[in-house]
């Protein structure tokens, strides 16, 4: 049995916003090399925990004005913050390769 119509064109619509989230994670991760180089250039440290709070903060402020469980953002967002992490690492220990 085929599904719904309606059923295909919202899972269609799923997979535009898929495709939107995935392309705006790619451009955050590159945006996270560009301030690893930076950081490199001027001898700032990668990690910068006052930077990472006030990330986690306007996540957890974006779930409660939309109805999004805080803790599935703070699991989502520790999750992006630890691979741009790994990233901005990267990029600022190739100059000790």
């Amino acid at each position: 049995m085929a599904p719904p119509p309606e059923l295909e064109r919202l899972r269609a619509e799923l997979d535009r916003i898929d495709a939107e989230l995935l392309d705006r994670l790619q451009a955050r991760i590159a945006c996270c090399v560009r301030i690893g180089h930076v950081k490199r250039a001027h001898a700032v440290p990668m990690m910068q925990p006052h930077r990472i709070g006030i990330v986690q903060e306007r996540a957890a402020a974006f779930a409660d004005r939309h109805g999004i469980d805080r803790e599935f953002m703070r699991r989502l967002y520790d999750l992006i913050i630890a691979e741009t992490c790994r990233i901005e690492d990267m990029v600022i220990g190739a100059q000790d390769r």
